[in-house]
């Protein structure tokens, strides 16, 4: 038995919560929506895949946002995505402290957090 790789990262959402998730997931980080299949629809929540990564949103009666658990994405170009959270009304968190690494931290329109990080180059 093996791991092949990370399918999807699901996070809740509140009812209704949709429209505030496409803003962000697919306004200000670009990933594209998908079509969730048929038999799930009526859950609501919204699915998204871009650049490697997938996130599935899920509707949660009693949503309580992740502020500790979080999605850790490999990012190429982490001033330019730290830039575009910030001129999209997002503030980021810059964070020193994973060896190896740039990263920051950030919330979606939901509160969620989201890790993105940066390989360091050795140069």
């Amino acid at each position: 038995m093996r791991f092949a790789h990370l399918h999807h990262v699901q996070l809740a959402i509140p009812p209704g919560g949709e429209e505030i998730a496409r803003e962000f997931y697919g306004g200000v980080l670009g990933l594209a929506e998908l079509a969730k299949p048929e038999a799930l629809r009526a859950r609501g929540g919204c699915w998204f895949r871009g650049g490697g990564w997938e996130i599935h949103l899920g509707v949660e009666e009693d949503f309580v946002p992740a502020r500790k658990a979080h999605p850790g994405v490999l990012v190429e170009g982490l001033d330019d995505l730290a830039a575009r959270l910030v001129a999209a009304g997002q503030p980021v968190d810059w964070d020193p402290h994973f060896p190896g690494h740039r990263r920051i931290y950030a919330h979606d329109g939901h509160g969620n957090r989201l890790e993105f990080l940066e390989p360091v180059t050795a140069g």
